[in-house]
């Protein structure tokens, strides 16, 4: 950490004792946690352009929420802008991934009990109440494949122009729009006291389509029947066709 952030960080935070560098980290982001006199804090740094991106939009999201107890999400606290990289300060969460947690699981029942949790965490999710400060005025679909269309064009994506015009073509029959996550895979959800309860990584949070989430959340045990089925004892809103399941996983999820 260079001089000029941790002044900048410490106006935030207060004395700095200690900081460390976290074991689950972010393929878009540097994470660590901050030990200070007034608590524990995470700091999220992100360097590439796009990625930089997502981080503010996710500072933004976390500030609207402040002050909604509706989304189990963390503290927002603050965002440092750099020439070359920008920081989110949040709270730090005691807990793990729900990848980790199913890794270190000691038998299915329990990668069952947690998954079913996740099911159910996302259901509240989606049924929660708009929020009129992360709603949008534009379908959520269309914006997507615009911003994949950008993406494909300055080459920051796998995703390719064929499969972008495949999706143009093949949009799936509009769906009630409810709160979403926008990239709700199972390293994007903490587990605390073995069950699934804090959402992060939520720069895509927004009102959209649910069918991507629950695409999303799925796609690690997609071909488990099993395990899907727990999934949806916790989310009893509607179960993605196979179709509606490529589309969103398979095929929008390939450009972010």
């Amino acid at each position: 950490m260079n001089k000029q952030l941790e002044v900048k960080l410490k106006k935030i935070v207060g004395q700095i004792h200690r900081v460390n560098v976290l074991d689950e980290q972010g393929c878009t982001s540097e994470v660590r946690q901050i030990i200070t006199d007034n608590g524990s804090y995470l700091l999220k740094s992100s360097f590439e352009e796009k990625y930089r991106e997502w981080l503010i939009n996710e500072a933004q999201v976390l500030e609207k929420l402040n002050n909604s107890n509706q989304i189990p999400v963390p503290i927002y606290y603050g965002i440092i802008e750099e020439r070359d990289s920008s920081h989110l300060i949040m709270s730090f969460e005691n807990g793990i991934t729900l990848s980790s947690a199913l890794k270190k699981a000691k038998n299915k029942t329990e990668k069952k009990s947690l998954i079913r949790s996740f099911g159910h965490l996302l259901y509240c999710l989606h049924e929660t109440n708009i929020i009129e400060s992360l709603n949008r005025k534009n379908d959520w679909l269309v914006e997507q494949l615009i911003k994949a269309e950008n993406y494909v064009e300055s080459g920051q994506t796998e995703g390719s122009l064929e499969l972008l015009q495949q999706l143009k073509l093949n949009k799936p029959l509009s769906l009630e729009q409810t709160m979403i996550h926008g990239d709700c895979t199972t390293d994007n959800v903490l587990v605390l006291d073995g069950e699934v309860r804090l959402f992060i990584d939520v720069a895509g949070m927004t009102v959209g389509d649910p069918r991507y989430d629950e695409s999303l959340a799925i796609s690690s045990f997609v071909n488990n029947e099993e395990y899907k089925s727990a999934f949806y004892e916790g989310y009893k809103r509607y179960k993605v066709s196979n179709e509606e399941f490529q589309y969103f996983d398979e095929g929008l999820y390939e450009f972010f």
